[in-house]
């Protein structure tokens, strides 16, 4: 399904074109926060109050997202996911819990030893941000960890303005 690396059009890690200052995760630890959870290693992302999470990530240009890899500990990683794209701002919880999704992840112990998790390709093209409400966790315990979410996509091919020269 994907491509050689390199050529356009591959599947790749879409972690070189996330947008820091646009990002944000609601509920989390001030002792684990979301940019734990953005890099490999033994920092890890954990919920505050409760298992609850969202966390919303913005793109420095237009992608296409194909699917998601999560580790997490198979007690306390995520279990029910929501996926929203180009939300104006981030979602409360409330929100999260009554709008429409684009799609809704159930997800098994299994998948989140970094197993690629597809999402239906085609409702994602053009995501200018993302945005996982993580419901509750495999074990219902009081708090939901995340050692390492990565995306993966191909940026959307733009027309640079500047270059376009006219016709005739």
């Amino acid at each position: 399904m994907s491509t050689p690396e390199g050529k356009p059009g591959a599947i790749e890690s879409l972690a070189s074109f996330l947008d820091m200052k646009g990002s944000e995760c609601l509920n989390e630890s001030d002792d684990h926060p979301f940019s734990n959870c953005l890099k490999e290693g033994d920092s890890v992302l954990q919920s505050d109050c409760d298992e609850q999470l969202i966390l919303s990530l913005a793109f420095n240009q237009v992608v296409k997202v194909h699917s998601i890899k999560l580790h997490a500990p198979s007690a306390k990683g995520p279990k029910t996911v929501r996926v929203f794209k180009n939300q104006p701002r981030t979602l409360d919880f409330s929100q999260a819990e009554s709008m429409t999704s684009i799609q809704d992840l159930e997800l098994s112990g299994g998948q989140l030893d970094g197993k690629e998790i597809p999402l239906k390709f085609v409702k994602f093209q053009d995501v200018q941000n993302i945005q996982l409400f993580v419901r509750d966790n495999q074990t219902g315990d009081e708090v939901t960890q995340i050692d390492f979410l990565e995306l993966f996509g191909t940026p959307k091919q733009t027309t640079n303005m500047k270059e376009l020269k006219k016709a005739g």
